[in-house]
């Protein structure tokens, strides 16, 4: 299928590794040229010579800056220029018990994973309406719906992205224009990899059977019964990023394996 992305130009954050890296990856062989972003100008380098390396067609650049904060969303603004895709992939996460969550860990998350896709589509996004077509996707979780106990202030963040994204594609009605957002599920990027590799190391067992003990006993609602790999969620936001996705517009769509136990 033709995802008609030729032409067109998209930003996406966070994109140097894990889902990130893969929509970069999935968008830029789909014909568009792709704006890598990083807090780190040498993986943000070495993630666009990798993408080069692989598809040889491909037509990338780098923009490194920090977007959970101000400054680092305007020198991304700067560094991109005008973007007709826009997915804000840029997140934090950590387990943490409620009671040590301090005020400012509340506000670390919401700048981070709220406020740098508010800042970044609050600039692009009456551009995109101007020209009457444009993209803004927000990569969200499952923990938007199944708030996690153990990460009450990430779930929050979550929560609050799904808020943001249909508030905006109010404001898009009549136009070419769409916002949604997408809800992975337990999805195997490094950091999960290195993750349960360590703890498989000390509990003495593989790897596989760690995955296993975690989704019987964690996620027990999945119907994967598996990590998802990124490139499958690159699969879905590549598609709603297109031009074929027009109808779909102020959605959360699920990538998340079944863990949700919901029809709606």
């Amino acid at each position: 299928m033709d995802l008609e992305l030729s032409g067109k130009c998209a930003l996406v954050t966070g994109s140097t590794a894990g889902i990130g890296f893969a929509i970069a990856r999935r968008l830029a062989a789909e014909g568009a040229e792709v704006v890598v972003n990083g807090r780190d100008a040498g993986r943000v380098e070495a993630t666009c010579a990798r993408l080069r390396a692989e598809l040889p067609q491909a037509r990338v650049r780098g923009v490194a800056a920090d977007v959970a904060t101000t400054e680092g969303v305007a020198t991304l603004i700067a560094g991109c220029g005008e973007a007709d895709i826009v997915v804000n992939n840029f997140g934090i996460f950590e387990p943490r018990p409620f009671a040590d969550i301090s005020d400012a860990d509340w506000m670390r998350f919401f700048e981070a994973n709220v406020m740098s896709g508010v800042r970044l589509s609050r600039h692009y996004l009456p551009r995109m309406k101007a020209r009457n077509w444009g993209r803004i996707i927000f990569i969200s979780s499952e923990s938007g719906l199944n708030p996690p106990g153990d990460m009450v202030h990430y779930g929050m963040s979550k929560s609050a992205q799904l808020s943001v994204s249909r508030g905006m594609a109010e404001t898009c009605s009549g136009t070419g224009v769409t916002v949604n957002a997408v809800l992975p599920g337990p999805t195997r990027t490094e950091g999960v990899v290195e993750f349960f590799d360590k703890l498989a190391a000390e509990q003495g067992v593989t790897a596989d059977t760690v995955e296993r003990d975690f989704f019987r006993r964690d996620r027990p609602s999945s119907l994967l019964q598996r990590f998802i790999e990124p490139a499958e969620v690159a699969n879905l936001v590549a598609y709603v990023c297109s031009p074929l996705s027009s109808a779909t517009n102020g959605a959360a769509l699920r990538v998340d394996g079944g863990v949700v136990r919901s029809i709606g």
